[in-house]
């Protein structure tokens, strides 16, 4: 008895795995390629004024994404402030910020941050510039 070939030789498979390898490749290579080209029309970089540098710094050093999200990363103890300022507006933003903490029972409180009105006006700026950022409709609802 003789014994059929299928027709499908290693060298065969060895060809297929090269090629796709090398198709897949050249894909990831051409969609990192397209996404670093859509950077800057996305990010909103033309808006960055010393008043939203000195805001996100105010956001970095008190740590506000330990408990907040912004624009889906970091922390979910808080709301989501990546459209913080289209939902509630400067004035409410700095209000909220200057009431805290609440001493409503069952809720959770916000740190009192102590912050100058100054550096109130700048986090807003931030705050404002992160909510122009295309983010492609993040978070999915107005409420974060």
């Amino acid at each position: 008895m003789s014994q059929s070939h299928s027709g499908f030789t290693k060298q065969m498979a060895r060809n297929m795995f090269y090629g796709g390898t090398v198709f897949f490749a050249l894909l990831f290579a051409a969609i990192v390629f397209d996404s670093e080209r859509r950077i800057p029309e996305r990010s909103n970089a033309q808006a960055i004024t010393p008043a939203v540098v000195a805001g996100k710094k105010i956001w970095e050093t008190r740590n506000c994404i330990g408990c907040h999200t912004l624009l889906g990363e970091g922390a979910y103890f808080a709301p989501e402030l990546g459209n913080v300022y289209k939902r509630r507006g400067g004035d409410f933003i700095k209000v909220w910020i200057k009431a805290q903490p609440t001493g409503v029972a069952h809720r959770r409180q916000m740190p009192q941050f102590n912050l100058t009105d100054q550096q109130l006006d700048d986090l807003v700026e931030f705050l404002k510039w992160t909510g122009e950022i295309n983010n492609e409709k993040w978070p999915p609802n107005i409420e974060g």
